[in-house]
């Protein structure tokens, strides 16, 4: 990122600690809200991401900033698939939790309060996941550097993230999403316009398309490609080892 953007721009907290304090905040509405800012096209992008984990063949998978469980919940409708979930939030693990249990899911995904940055894991995945988390990451470098590690030789990395549209109108009414309706919806529905403000500009602050790739590949991928969604408001990466 250009600058350090984080949610409460007043705090002394660490970047990593206010996004945790922000999830905690929000988890209890923050899946009604992003069906409604995402008009409802956050399913078929997860679509196109499981999709890619089941034809790679993957038998054990992690999900990184799994928050209240959408990609491991999807994920799960690949026969035998086991699947590892983490997340810093205790409070969006909470929220998962009791959908894994009315879904009768608990035994198929393992919950775990973990950080993406410092993993505690071997390298044991065969794909790891993560949608809409990367950008919170406190030091980008070292969430991808873990994720890489953990991954066994061959195995994939896929990161579903916004992006910005390079072409009208979508640019237009991506930057009128991202910095008015988007902090304008978090105040009136989440009580908590600072976490949705900062949702909207930690976008606008974010390496995508072809820098994110070289990230990627400076990290020590050996295959990286990206694929716009919807126009280029997401991306999704996928980074071979």
């Amino acid at each position: 990122m250009s600058k350090k953007v984080t949610p409460y721009k007043d705090s002394s907290l660490s970047k990593k600690e206010q996004v945790t304090l922000m999830f905690d905040r929000i988890a209890a509405k923050y899946n009604g809200l992003n069906r409604v800012l995402s008009l409802g096209l956050d399913k078929g992008w997860r679509k196109k991401l499981v999709g890619r984990v089941k034809n790679q063949g993957a038998v054990d998978v992690l999900d990184v900033a799994t928050g209240t469980g959408d990609v491991a919940i999807a994920l799960s409708k690949i026969p035998h698939l086991k699947i590892d979930a983490v997340d810093l939030s205790t409070q969006m693990l909470a929220v998962q939790a009791k959908e894994l249990t009315k879904l009768n899911l608990s035994d198929r995904i393992k919950l775990q309060v973990a950080d993406a940055e410092n993993l505690p894991f071997t390298s044991q995945f065969d794909a790891v996941t993560v949608a809409f988390g990367v950008r919170n990451f406190s030091h980008l470098e070292k969430g991808l550097s873990e994720m890489h590690r953990v991954l066994r030789k061959d195995g994939c990395l896929y990161i579903l993230e916004t992006s910005r549209p390079k072409t009208f109108p979508m640019r237009q009414a991506h930057y009128v999403m991202s910095r008015i309706l988007i902090p304008a919806m978090g105040k009136l529905v989440a009580d908590d316009k600072g976490a949705y403000a900062y949702l909207g500009e930690s976008v606008a602050q974010f390496p995508d398309g072809k820098a994110m790739c070289n990230k990627l590949l400076k990290i020590g991928f050996s295959k990286v490609d990206h694929k716009p969604l919807s126009g280029g408001v997401v991306s999704l990466y996928i980074a071979q080892k």
